[in-house]
């Protein structure tokens, strides 16, 4: 059968964005921040995707896994000379933000599906550079990554260590004598393990190892390391490396293991823009050793942009679009099948993952202003805002990726059978955000760090002094509850009194097991399912926030503001809900009433929502080139689309296989 796509948009779609009353692109030059920066986003993609070098010739799906790490490379290298006309064409000099935007977000998903084996080199490798070596080191070593002449990778986590870092066993002990570190991995345990790019591709590495001088251990500290020679690609004398073979998804990054075996480097390739030894092994202590964990810090704050909100946004217009074109069952006799829209429950599934999308999308950009804000204090020796922004990056990545994969799973079942195909991109898509909720910390531990600084905020507010803007709700914790009323000051009021209220209970534990002669980590670890949940509730009361700051100071047109207060609200009741016995232990949400008006009010809020569903999907300006999915095209085709993509299998390419003649009709024949 000959299938062609329609070149008419499905009536259903047309229909859904007849019925929005918000102007789509005011809200689509909102959420990039302004119609400059869309106008910038919409020339980057028609730069990149209007070349016909990228298009896959098979899909990746029917690939081996070595083939596709191959044109994965190929691609890369395209890629690479394409950034580079791109930076020509606009005359701009060399930029780790080009980069990041191309090979970091849905963009570079789009160009190579299972993301590029060059990606640490611009996404942790120059920035490590930029954040911790000396001026001198700079200028040698950026030269060479920007005009191409090496590849690095980042190299940290190790097969036996991943979020503690102070644990890493690599070990760089400095011989004095020949004013060179030599490096090792004593134990099996202690061989790197996942550094995208290790594999094959990269032939230098930033690794992170524990720095030994003059018979001491410093901890943890940076080297450049050479792993492969330049001109033949051959691993080094005492380096072991490999790659870690097929993972959930992002099989193209080419994750890799490395260890070493007596391996020599120069003293001056230990980053030394903070801490230093000198040629006789004297260590010169850094200021403050947290500004070692700049680059980990710069990650976080870019997932929960480019990763968590970018690729959920991805999901729910996808999701969203094909609701409103798949019809199923009768929900009255004799009708016509509904939109599965029209459902409560996939209302329930759908729109809550909207208002999150862009939630996290208004919490991320506070966090990448605060993160150069930080950074620019870094350069002038003031450090007192680097607590709070690790404790915020810590919470708001833990929980942005985990909401995110959660609710990509979510829009995939609520897309039915069609959704379990690899051609609806849900698949890839959720391998992609739920690495990151491992990646560059594990959710858990990161989430017990935020918690350290609420319990220090905590002490310190007992104790007189002041605390930081982030935790300034504790100073109300013991104010009268007020009756709870349907406002997003209520909401937000509710919200913090969770947060307070569980921060104080861990603290509270905590003091009376160690009062009880229980040690200090004992005790730690006994509180810590609750010390997980107060930073959950703290990072949700940030979100509510931020979200309800944008509102009050954003120019909005009267539409979009009440459609993007029904997205506040609808965020915030969902997880409250989600969450009522801390609400009703802690909140002024304390009755059974309070909960049962708050269900009613989600309800009215999904058909308040309705109308828009379509049209704020539609203002993500996500093009089909980066969703990749028959489910979630423009024009709603889903069914042609699904049919050729059904197609291009190679199976398909003959009417029949080998193995019928092989196997099947002999063993029909063989009566067993």
């Amino acid at each position: 059968m000959d299938v062609k796509i329609p070149t008419t948009v499905n009536v259903d779609l047309a229909n859904e964005r007849r019925k929005g009353n918000i102007n789509i692109l005011e809200l689509t030059h909102f959420l990039d921040g302004g119609e400059e920066k869309t106008n910038e986003r919409k020339d980057l993609e028609n730069f990149f995707l209007s070349d016909g070098q990228f298009l896959d010739k098979i899909p990746a799906d029917y690939l081996s896994h070595k083939e596709k790490y191959e044109i994965a490379v190929e691609k890369s290298c395209m890629l690479f000379r394409k950034i580079k006309e791109y930076q020509e064409r606009k005359g701009t000099g060399s930029s780790v933000s080009l980069f990041s935007s191309v090979l970091g977000g849905m963009l570079g998903s789009a160009l190579i599906k299972n993301s590029t084996p060059f990606s640490l080199h611009y996404v942790m490798f120059l920035p490590t550079i930029l954040g911790q070596a000396s001026e001198d080191q700079q200028y040698h070593w950026l030269t060479r990554a920007w005009n191409f002449e090496i590849l690095g990778t980042y190299a940290q986590t190790e097969l036996g260590h991943g979020t503690f870092i102070r644990g890493l066993e690599t070990e760089a002990h400095y011989d004095a004598t020949n004013e060179e570190f030599v490096l090792n991995s004593p134990t099996l345990t202690s061989f790197k393990w996942w550094p995208g790019g290790l594999g094959q591709t990269c032939n230098y590495a930033i690794v992170v190892a524990q720095l030994h001088t003059q018979g001491k251990c410093h901890g943890i500290h940076p080297f450049i390391v050479q792993l492969r020679d330049e001109e033949t690609h051959m691993p080094l004398p005492g380096i072991k490396i490999g790659e870690i073979g097929s993972k959930l998804g992002m099989n193209t990054v080419n994750n890799g293991y490395l260890g070493f075996k007596n391996v020599r480097i120069p003293r001056a390739n230990m980053l030394m823009k903070n801490a230093q030894v000198l040629k006789d092994g004297t260590y010169v202590k850094a200021k403050n050793e947290k500004l070692t964990y700049g680059t980990m810090i710069f990650v976080r704050v870019s997932l929960v942009k480019n990763v968590a909100a970018a690729f959920l946004a991805k999901a729910v217009t996808i999701a969203t679009r094909y609701s409103a074109v798949r019809r199923q069952s009768q929900m009255k006799p004799g009708e016509r099948e509904p939109q599965i829209l029209d459902y409560k429950t996939q209302q329930y599934k759908l729109f809550p993952a909207i208002a999150t999308s862009v939630a996290l999308r208004f919490s991320a950009d506070w966090l990448w202003d605060i993160y150069n804000s930080v950074n620019a204090d870094l350069d002038r020796g003031n450090m007192e805002g680097l607590p709070e922004l690790h404790a915020m990056s810590c919470c708001l990545k833990a929980v942005s990726t985990s909401d995110a994969a959660n609710f990509i799973e979510i829009c995939r079942r609520s897309c039915g059978g069609h959704g379990y195909m690899n051609s609806s991109n849900f698949p890839n898509t959720y391998g992609m955000v739920t690495a990151a909720e491992t990646y560059e910390g594990e959710n858990t531990v990161l989430y017990l760090q935020t918690a350290r600084f609420l319990i220090k905020a905590w002490n310190q507010l007992k104790s007189g002094s002041s605390v930081t803007s982030t935790v300034s709700y504790l100073n109300q914790h013991n104010a009268a509850r007020s009756k709870y009323s349907h406002s997003l000051d209520s909401l937000l009021t509710a919200y913090q009194q969770v947060s307070a209220g569980l921060i104080r209970v861990s603290a509270e534990m905590i003091d009376s097991k160690t009062r009880s002669g229980m040690s200090p980590e004992d005790a730690w670890n006994q509180a810590s399912i609750l010390l997980v949940q107060a930073a959950e509730a703290h990072c949700r009361a940030f979100i509510v926030e931020t979200f309800i700051k944008v509102l009050r100071t954003a120019p909005l047109s009267p539409a979009l503001l009440s459609v993007l207060s029904q997205l506040c609200e609808l965020y915030a009741i969902f997880f409250l809900l989600n969450s009522s016995g801390n609400f009703l232990l802690h909140s002024n949400v304390n009755s059974p009433a309070d909960i049962a008006q708050i269900q009613s009010r989600l309800v009215q809020l999904l058909e308040e929502f309705r109308p828009n569903a379509v049209s704020t999907v539609d203002a993500f300006d996500i093009r089909d080139e980066i969703l990749d999915s028959p489910l979630g095209a423009w024009d709603g085709n889903v069914y042609e689309r699904l049919f050729i993509e059904a197609n291009k299998s190679p199976l398909n390419q003959e009417p029949v296989n080998r193995s019928f003649h092989t196997h099947i009709k002999p063993f029909l024949r063989s009566n067993l």
